[in-house]
């Protein structure tokens, strides 16, 4: 039985990314969009990983992602996924484990691990192809109910909405939040998966999401408009609060009718914009968990961001909670203790 309070909870596909490079004439020769996610099957995988040059293992996810950020800011997490009993399985265990974050789901024997294979391009930008595998079989019955009443937010993963079971579960989970006072927040993962599950999402938001993170060309794909200030102004209907991310542009807070710009975190050199917006949304979710205004929850999650774009990978490599007193965020010194 859980009873250790948690800042944040997340909800989301189990995966271990396989990271490698390529130009853009691969991705068109092998069908895949840049800058997004499809889904593949292992046949398709498996042809991306024999064509594409040398490559690095690595755990990732969304979510998991987004708890790896609030456990390295030193917040509390907990995260909810389904893993094989594979060697995947075994990698993304023990790595989500060693950032001090709460897991505890049984692997499926005889099921394999979601992996995906992501294609970094020169400029940064990331192209991922994911084979789902057991995370397609995530419904209600897998969710940690105790888990989830220990979370001040509950935070799921729009991606779980390729999977048949993940509307049901992601009422279920909301549910079990709101009742033990906790807040919901909801992801919306890519423009191609708000495309395939648009109507449910909607709904989603509109009965049960407290906070919305989403990048433009997702919220723009939600209310199927082209023109961003339109979906922000619908979104800031919907919900409480939101935050949209826009790349180098920074983000924009929505908040009470209103809208606050929060600029882009420098960088020296974009290397890898794989899980930008997934450490954005730990840093601004552990910031709200914490009390700390929406704007230092902002810069938080901005630099949160600037960080894992500076590396391959989507888990951090330097400590945030140092990172945040090194550029002055001096109010979340006494709450993220180095």
């Amino acid at each position: 039985m859980t009873t250790q309070r948690r800042d944040v909870v997340g909800i989301g596909n189990a995966i271990v990314d396989i990271i490698g490079r390529c130009d853009d004439a691969f991705l068109a020769r092998h069908g895949a969009p840049k800058g997004h996610m499809r889904l593949v099957d292992p046949a398709t995988l498996m042809t991306l990983y024999n064509a594409m040059g040398p490559g690095v293992e690595i755990s990732g996810g969304s979510a998991a992602n987004s708890i790896a950020g609030v456990a390295s800011f030193g917040g509390s997490g907990g995260f909810i996924g389904k893993t094989g009993d594979d060697e995947f399985g075994r990698i993304f265990a023990h790595d989500i484990r060693a950032q001090g974050v709460a897991f505890a789901a049984i692997p499926v024997a005889g099921a394999a691990t979601s992996r995906s294979l992501i294609l970094v391009t020169p400029d940064g930008e990331r192209t991922m192809n994911t084979f789902l595998g057991v995370s397609t079989e995530f419904a209600a019955g897998d969710l940690d109910a105790a888990l989830i009443a220990s979370a001040g937010i509950v935070y799921l993963e729009g991606y779980l909405f390729d999977g048949a079971g993940a509307t049901e579960a992601f009422k279920t989970a909301a549910g079990l939040s709101r009742k033990s006072g906790g807040r919901v927040a909801l992801s919306l993962s890519d423009s191609f998966c708000v495309d395939r599950h648009r109507a449910a999402l909607l709904s989603f938001i509109r009965s049960s999401v407290d906070i919305l993170f989403a990048n433009e060309s997702e919220i723009i794909s939600l209310y199927e408009t082209s023109d961003f200030d339109t979906a922000a102004r619908l979104a800031g209907v919907d919900v409480k609060l939101a935050a949209l991310t826009r790349g180098a542009k920074g983000s924009v807070i929505l908040s009470d009718g209103g809208a606050s710009a929060v600029p882009a975190h420098p960088v020296a050199r974009v290397v890898d914009t794989t899980g930008a917006g997934d450490l954005y949304a730990g840093g601004f979710l552990l910031g709200l968990a914490r009390g700390v205004p929406l704007k230092t929850a902002g810069a938080l999650a901005a630099l949160a961001a600037s960080e894992i774009i500076s590396h391959i990978g989507a888990r951090p490599e330097a400590n945030l909670a140092a990172l945040a007193k090194q550029a002055g965020l001096d109010s979340l010194a006494a709450i993220f203790p180095v």
